[in-house]
């Protein structure tokens, strides 16, 4: 199938497959409304690659309370423009008291969180105690950094010791680690700096950090494309770890977002549908 504008006019023509391109104005025209040919149109590629990177154009976020910390994120994983996985685990557990919350390559925040679990239990065993918050943080940190050339991954870790109590630590693309109260990445985050911005405060309780971050991952889902699926949470404090699970359809919907429904039958058998104008 290919699609193709000449003269106002969208010619499409018939094949194997998915639609192989789209044929957009020339770069001197300043919309839509001109689809003449005096420069040859731009080819924007249709296909989807199934062969590429699972990569989580995800939202994540961490946010720090009166005595513990919420991690939350949705479960979308994608591979270009389709969606491998819809219900995958981006919160991953380091330790009994470390938690990290996962962006950007599936494969590479993966295996780093693999070799950093690995060194904390060296760790732990050594010193006969669990590691520190900041410890696990900076070894999160120290091999994003070593291999910043090779990695595209950006996380969150958050947990609770006995020293220094509730901490989230922000570990961005490059190796970079801040310190923050509450930290938001992945593909969503740009839809959430306002939106945080108004909404955290200080000394919240359990319920509304939980309430709060909820809240925040299903406007993510509601605005961006690459986030989607449910919302998971992990909350960290000195009782222990607790983890829930918040399904599609008990999500807040946002502005004009539509209802989650059952099928296409249920919405043109439903009253408000209204048939499409020509």
């Amino acid at each position: 199938m290919h699609f193709t504008w000449r003269r106002g006019l969208l010619r499409l023509s018939t094949g194997a497959g998915w639609p192989s391109s789209l044929r957009f104005p020339h770069q001197s025209c300043l919309g839509f409304g001109c689809f003449c040919s005096r420069s040859p149109p731009i080819e924007v590629a249709m296909d989807p690659d199934h062969n590429a990177p699972h990569s989580m154009g995800t939202t994540i976020i961490g946010v720090t309370y009166d005595g513990g910390v919420v991690l939350g994120a949705d479960s979308r994983t994608s591979t270009g423009m389709y969606v491998a996985n819809r219900t995958s685990d981006k919160i991953t557990q380091l330790t009994d008291n470390v938690y990290i919350c996962r962006s950007g390559s599936a494969a590479d925040s993966q295996i780093v969180s693999d070799y950093v679990r690995y060194f904390l239990h060296q760790h732990t065993i050594q010193l006969g105690q669990p590691a520190t918050v900041k410890v696990a943080a900076n070894l999160v940190r120290l091999l994003s950094y070593q291999n910043k050339n090779m990695l595209q991954m950006g996380v969150i870790v958050g947990g609770w010791d006995k020293y220094e109590g509730a901490q989230i630590y922000s570990v961005p693309l490059g190796g970079t680690i801040l310190r923050q109260p509450f930290a938001i990445g992945g593909s969503g985050s740009s839809y959430l700096y306002g939106f945080f911005d108004k909404e955290w405060k200080e000394g919240m309780s359990k319920d509304e950090a939980e309430k709060l971050v909820v809240e925040a991952v299903s406007l993510a889902i509601a605005r961006d494309g690459a986030s989607g699926g449910v919302v998971r949470t992990v909350t960290i404090n000195a009782d222990g770890v607790a983890r829930n699970f918040y399904t599609g359809d008990s999500l807040p919907l946002w502005h004009e977002e539509l209802e989650p429904q059952d099928s296409l039958l249920d919405i043109l058998s439903s009253s408000s549908a209204e048939p499409m104008s020509t």
